[in-house]
């Protein structure tokens, strides 16, 4: 699941509001919708961003919040170290090896690391 797919999911059924029910209204596939929510489909488009949040009516901070975790939704990342340090592109690599085996908690520390503001 992605981050957007969990969100879309999550104001869907806050609302009470079917997979179904809500393609219809978006006017897309509820097989599509369901591969948004599931990951296993790229990034929303931005006028899909866009109708989501109309739909809910979504604004401001929410509205933000929804394109900014539709940018960081792509299931499939790549990631180019060209030019960057050997480690950095040991990181990468060992990522991607091993993402699928690491706790919950470690993501989470990950994701903390990386958030934090470096000196």
């Amino acid at each position: 699941m992605t981050p957007f797919g969990r969100k879309l999911r999550e104001l869907r059924e806050a609302r009470g509001i079917t997979l179904t029910e809500l393609a219809a209204a978006l006017q897309v596939s509820p097989a599509y919708l369901s591969a948004l929510e599931h990951g296993r489909r790229g990034r929303p488009s931005p006028g899909l961003v866009h109708q989501v949040n109309e739909h809910f009516g979504l604004i401001w901070d929410e509205a933000e919040e929804l394109v900014s975790l539709a940018r960081l939704s792509h299931p499939r990342v790549v990631v180019d170290t060209a030019g960057l340090s050997p480690e950095a592109t040991r990181l990468a690599n060992e990522l991607a090896r091993r993402i699928r085996d690491l706790p919950s908690e470690r993501v989470h520390a990950l994701l903390a690391l990386l958030e934090a503001k470096f000196p």
